[in-house]
């Protein structure tokens, strides 16, 4: 009993420490708790300055590799795109974009009252208030290009505090915390559910941005892939204007000796053969780079494509062989296209010989049409305009293509055939073709199952019915010596030549060799019927303003121009101007005379002005 009374009394002494040091413990209790709260409201404010200020550096980024582009060349439309984009996040209220010196280049503002810079530098992110401005530098390579401005928006501070609710409510009843021990640390546990959910939240966050970087490196590359076709596409078109001029007078000689037989014995006729069909074979080539280069002067004219693969039948049978079987899947009620049937024509005789090629034990080529309509998400992804297109798809069983091959199939000069075998030229040919009628082009190839190359032409909307192209006509026509020719060609070269055939064929003629020169000429001679002049002329007149020109002066005279590739002054968007004729480098004796007779007969007497 003693015992027993004894540990009574001590654990009333012991009860007794206990709530003399409670207060204690509970102040102390308290402390920690509003330690522990301001810890992490300071850890959680720097979490989400960090992730923000992340967030935002990483959109940055983005911009400054996706304008690089735009800045290299002087593209502010792209720019003003690019920037516009950022729209989407509502937390965004001012994007531009800064040249190399530091001047505004493009800009977008979710504010009007929001005034931008004049110039800006690089600087580290600044948060200010409730604003984020980050600056993130474009570069080349190591070659500065400009410098990305973005000011963003951070959440007040009121409304962050919102989720530290549950601290307070941990202080204000930290004087109970013994009593209610059991409702705190259910409190507590729900705090930090609620931290642990934010934590996903941002980890998802970052997810979707990794995405959105991801998506931003496959533009950028599909973009460097249209810079660098645009850059070959130019070098080829300046390369191919040069070699028509030359050719011009190649062939223009070779034809000459032909005609008038000046060279007798089999073996010289055999050279001058074999000559004629190399330089031919060279014009042919000068042809695809122009192709290629999308320089080449379309004629475009309303098409119904069923019709047009039907009336190829037999060339693709007499050009494939045997050993290949053709096949045709033409869908009922295909929309028309406008399109130059003679180039389409080319296009797919260029697919079905590289199918031919690619089956060198036989096989099955397939042609087939279709009507499609191309969404918005595919038409950005491929960079072309959505809506209804003709589809023209040539498959073929052959080997197909590894990838390292697929991403190089439209470059040209890219060829996996033999050295002498082929020019690489075939396919790039077709994807200038097509690009260069606002169309659009896509290979599918897996090795060893074969290839399809889809074909997309937009729908012609026009109500005309489509129209047939005109026979050839049958002979060289004559000239007559009351029509009078004035040629204008600045190569003396090719002017001699193009006088001579002009000659030979019984027109009467005079030359010019610039726009200058030939004024004159018109003048004084007013007899001039026919005006046959080169596009691209010196001595500030093109072939384009001579003609307008010498039509103030002479309104019924006739315009025939000859270039060696497409320029600016007769050809727009690709394709010929209304009302144009053109006959182009390196054309033959056969090719000048049924133009002149046709420029000739079907306009002259008629008084109606060209639509030029």
């Amino acid at each position: 009993m003693i015992q027993e009374r004894r540990t009574e009394e001590l654990h009333g002494v012991l009860g007794m420490e206990r709530r003399n040091f409670m207060p204690f413990v509970a102040a102390a209790g308290v402390l920690l708790l509003l330690l522990a709260g301001a810890v992490i409201v300071l850890y959680n404010e720097q979490t989400y300055r960090e992730a923000k200020t992340q967030q935002v550096e990483a959109q940055s980024r983005i911009l400054a590799s996706t304008v690089s582009a735009a800045l290299a060349f002087d593209d502010r439309k792209a720019a003003h795109e690019y920037v516009k984009a950022l729209a989407v996040d509502p937390q965004i209220q001012t994007a531009a974009v800064y040249g190399p010196q530091g001047q505004l280049f493009a800009s977008y503002s979710r504010s009007a009252d929001v005034a931008l810079p004049a110039k800006i530098s690089e600087a580290a992110p600044t948060p200010t208030g409730e604003q984020l401005v980050v600056t993130t530098p474009v570069r080349q390579g190591m070659a500065p290009l400009g410098t990305v401005y973005l000011q963003t928006t951070i959440d007040p501070i009121s409304r962050r505090f919102e989720r530290y609710a549950v601290l307070a409510l941990l202080v204000t009843m930290a004087s109970l915390i013994f009593v209610m021990l059991g409702v705190a640390q259910r409190q507590l546990a729900a705090a930090n559910e609620r931290l642990r959910r934010q934590g996903h939240d941002l980890v998802d966050a970052n997810e979707k941005l990794r995405a959105q970087i991801e998506q931003r490196e496959t533009a950028e590359a599909a973009l460097r892939q249209v810079q660098k076709m645009e850059a070959m596409g130019q070098l080829t078109g300046g390369i191919a204007h040069d070699f028509n001029n030359l050719l011009q007078v190649i062939i223009g000689s070779l034809e000459v000796l032909q005609r008038r037989q000046q060279v007798v014995g089999d073996d010289a006729k055999r050279t001058i053969a074999a000559a004629v069909r190399g330089a031919e074979r060279a014009a042919t080539l000068t042809q695809r780079l122009l192709a290629f280069a999308r320089r080449q002067p379309l004629n475009p004219k309303p098409i119904d494509v069923n019709k047009l693969v039907t009336g190829m039948s037999e060339l693709l049978h007499r050009t494939l062989g045997e050993s290949i079987t053709i096949e045709t899947v033409l869908a009922g009620g295909i929309w028309r296209v406008n399109a130059d049937a003679n180039q389409l024509e080319n296009a797919l005789l260029n697919l079905a010989v590289n199918a031919r090629d690619a089956m060198d034990k036989g096989g099955k080529l397939t042609i087939e049409t279709a009507n499609t309509h191309l969404d918005e998400a595919y038409a950005h992804t491929n960079e072309i305009d959505p809506g209804q297109y003709v589809l023209i798809a040539v498959s073929d069983t052959g080997a197909g293509m590894p990838g390292d091959v697929l991403s190089k199939a439209f470059e040209p000069f890219f060829t996996t055939k033999d050295v002498g075998k082929g020019s690489g030229l075939g396919l790039s040919q077709v994807y200038g073709f097509i690009k260069q009628s606002e169309g659009h082009a896509k290979i599918y190839s897996e090795p060893g199952e074969g290839t399809t190359i889809k074909l997309y032409l937009p729908r012609f909307m026009a109500s005309s019915e489509a129209t047939d192209l005109p026979l050839e006509a049958c002979g060289l026509p004559a000239g007559q010596s009351d029509r009078l020719v004035l040629v204008v060609e600045d190569d003396a070269d090719v002017r001699a030549h193009a006088v001579g055939i002009l000659n030979e064929l019984g027109y009467s003629v005079l030359e010019a060799a610039d726009g200058a020169a030939a004024l004159q000429a018109l003048d004084a001679h007013p007899g001039i019927k026919l005006l046959f002049t080169d596009v691209g002329l010196p001595g500030g007149l093109n072939g384009r303003q001579l003609a307008d020109e010498a039509r103030r002066r002479c309104p019924n005279l006739l315009v025939l121009y000859t270039t060696g590739y497409a320029r600016n002054a007769i050809v727009h968007q690709g394709r010929l101007d209304p009302g144009v004729d053109l006959i182009t480098k390196p054309f033959t004796f056969a090719a000048l005379a049924t133009k002149v007779n046709a420029v000739f007969d079907g306009r002259e007497g008629s008084h109606r002005a060209s639509a030029l």
